[in-house]
C-alpha cells in the first residue's frame, strides 16, 4: 500500500510537488472549480489556510473539471482567477481528473481503502474535502456542501 507520503503531483506552474514535505503537516485536499455554486469556498479555504498555516495546515487545492465542466480554464488563467477574486496562497496543483479512468494518482489513494488503507469514497462534486493527519494517514472524507470552516473542518484542525 503507498503511503500518502510518496505520492507527488505538479503544481499549477509546472513544478514537481513532493508528498514527502507534508510529513508532519495536516493536510485538507479539496478538488476546486472556477465557476461553481461552491467557488466562493476558496475564500474559505484560504482564511482556515491563513489562519492555521503557522501551526502546520497545509491546503492542496486540485482544479478539475470533472463535474459540469466548471473548471475549463488553463493552469494560469485558473491561478490568475484564484489570486484576484480570492486572494489564494495555499499551494494549488495543475488541473487533473478526480473520478474515472484518468483519475490522478492521488485521487485514487483517496477515494480506495486498498490505497489509503482506510476507506472508500467517492468525489461526487467540486469541492470534496480530504483530510489527511501528520502521519500521512486518511481522516475522513466531505461532501462540497461542508464549509471549509465548520465546526468539525475546525476541531480537527485544532486538535
Amino acid at each position: 500500500m503507498p503511503s500518502f507520503h510518496t505520492l507527488s503531483a505538479t503544481t499549477i506552474d509546472g513544478r514537481p510537488f513532493s508528498f514527502e514535505q507534508l510529513k508532519g503537516h495536516k493536510v485538507l485536499i479539496v478538488n476546486t472549480a472556477s465557476e461553481c455554486g461552491y467557488t466562493p469556498q476558496y475564500a474559505e479555504l484560504q482564511e482556515l489556510y491563513a489562519t492555521h498555516k503557522d501551526k502546520g495546515l497545509v491546503v492542496l487545492g486540485f482544479p478539475s473539471n470533472d463535474f459540469g465542466g466548471q473548471e475549463p480554464g488553463a493552469e494560469a488563467d485558473i491561478a490568475t482567477f484564484c489570486s484576484k477574486n480570492y486572494g489564494v496562497t495555499f499551494p494549488m496543483m495543475s488541473k487533473v481528473r478526480t473520478t474515472g479512468a484518468d483519475q490522478h494518482p492521488v485521487y485514487r489513494w483517496l477515494t480506495r481503502s486498498d490505497a489509503n488503507g482506510v476507506l472508500d469514497a467517492e468525489v461526487k462534486w467540486n469541492f470534496h474535502k480530504f483530510l489527511i493527519d501528520e502521519q500521512g494517514v486518511l481522516q475522513k472524507e466531505l461532501p462540497s456542501s461542508v464549509s471549509p470552516l465548520d465546526p468539525a473542518v475546525l476541531a480537527w484542525v485544532e486538535d
